[in-house]
């Protein structure tokens, strides 16, 4: 019987579809809005839909998935899910992650 440190834990992760980004949340703004970088490079506003507001809490420093707004989609966003850190580990090891610092 192999040893359970030898065994990969398997994650069952949302990825990105077409349209959906990786970011981290970087600063609060108050209601249910935060500055997320996003993995392209660009920094947007990113609004927490009332469907997530109330269930998720989101952390500076936080991994999340945005879709930018089809209007101002290089300043504004909604985010959609927010990630553990066991799951944002395993998104960085498996290489999804590229130009974010977790």
């Amino acid at each position: 019987m192999p040893e359970e440190s030898q065994q990969e834990e398997i994650a069952r992760t949302r990825l990105p579809m077409k349209n959906e980004i990786f970011a981290i949340a970087i600063e609060a703004l108050g209601g249910n809005k935060m500055r997320v970088e996003c993995d392209d490079g660009k920094v947007r506003i990113g609004r927490i839909p009332g469907k997530l507001l109330k269930r998720i809490w989101i952390r500076i420093g936080d991994l999340v998935l945005i879709e930018p707004w089809k209007v101002q989609s290089d300043e504004r966003c909604d985010i959609i899910w927010r990630y553990t850190q066991t799951q944002a580990a395993w998104l960085k090891k498996k290489g999804y992650v590229k130009n974010l610092n977790i």
